[in-house]
């Protein structure tokens, strides 16, 4: 059985839905990651329209289009971030409310908790046909972030003080073990994106997060290889050491320069795209990172979730991109092996 190939809407959250759905089948993907923003996925309408969530996949449906998993990035990073104007960017109006720091954290949290419900609600009115492959992956899956409240100590100038950093994960586990019971309780599983800025973005800080939270069993990660290339950490390492905490997959790629540049690994606060940055998100196949291993990683550590085409790239039309992507992913994904090649050499007595 070969993957599903969806494509994640955070990145096309200027389209209504309605539109993205027209142009997506075309471009060859099999569904959508509908993202909690814009006006793909609303999840308190999910819980207070009687109607919209057969809406939703009736929008699906009518353009040969399925959904395996939602993803709520924005909020997410509220939860634990040390808030500033920027979130007010980024979150509902209701989330932000007077902007006081504590109380945005609080109601992104009690988000999260909808979010979980409005899945289970979202899920449970699916079509049979994504109810089979759901009970096929195991799990029903809600991506995000988590934000981090020790992300400004990722580089110790000045020396971080003794238990700052730990502090920081308790922090995350009081904030979020709460969110993760009623995840639990829907029978829904959060998928932490492990990335930059988040209380995991690498696989140190992986582990620590899974410690902190006391490997709860509705928490794992959405595996994104893109952030690990340019931080020089090993993706397959990272999908062979937490192949049971993988509940979903993002396919983009980035390129990182062999040489020195002018702009390093921090990014020398330039503009994504810019010719001096010693990284740039690249559409799939254009970057460096090695997708034929990760697929077969992904399938030797028993993963039958989607891939999911998350699109990012400065400088090429998105709509070429994508189609690009779904190429590029259909032409390395292949259903694993059932049997050991060298069976047939075996000899067989009657």
């Amino acid at each position: 059985m070969t993957h599903l190939l969806t494509l994640f809407t955070g990145q096309w959250a200027d389209l209504p839905l309605s539109v993205l759905c027209q142009k997506v089948q075309p471009l060859g993907y099999d569904g959508l990651e509908l993202a909690c923003w814009g006006d793909h996925f609303d999840v308190v309408r999910a819980l207070s329209e009687a109607d919209y969530c057969r809406q939703r996949w009736q929008l699906l449906q009518d353009h040969g289009l399925a959904c395996y998993a939602i993803s709520n990035h924005l909020v997410g990073q509220a939860v634990c971030d040390l808030i500033d104007a920027r979130h007010q960017a980024i979150v509902p109006p209701r989330v932000w409310g007077d902007g006081d720091p504590e109380g945005v954290r609080r109601r992104a949290a009690e988000e999260l908790k909808t979010t979980a419900r409005a899945a289970r609600r979202f899920f449970d009115a699916a079509p049979t046909a994504v109810k089979t492959r759901l009970a096929e992956q195991r799990r029903t899956v809600v991506n995000g972030f988590t934000g981090s409240s020790i992300w400004a100590y990722h580089y110790s100038f000045p020396p971080t003080l003794p238990g700052q950093v730990e502090a920081g994960f308790q922090d995350f586990a009081t904030r979020w073990k709460p969110i993760l019971d009623v995840f639990a309780a829907e029978n829904v599983h959060f998928a932490l994106e492990v990335h930059p800025a988040e209380i995991a973005f690498d696989i140190s800080s992986a582990r620590r997060a899974l410690n902190a939270v006391g490997h709860h069993p509705h928490f794992g990660f959405n595996f994104d290889p893109s952030h690990f290339g340019y931080q020089g950490v090993d993706y397959i390492r990272f999908i062979r050491e937490f192949s049971a905490r993988i509940f979903h997959t993002h396919v983009k790629d980035v390129w990182w320069s062999p040489t020195p540049t002018e702009a390093g690994t921090f990014g020398g606060h330039t503009e994504f795209g810019s010719g001096e940055r010693n990284w740039n998100f690249r559409s799939p196949g254009r970057g460096r990172i090695d997708f034929e291993s990760v697929i077969r990683a992904l399938d030797q550590a028993g993963y039958t979730g989607p891939l999911s085409v998350e699109w990012e790239d400065s400088l090429m039309d998105r709509e070429h991109g994508a189609a690009e992507a779904a190429r590029f992913v259909r032409s390395l994904d292949f259903p694993p092996s059932r049997v050991a090649f060298d069976a047939a050499f075996a000899r067989h007595e009657d």
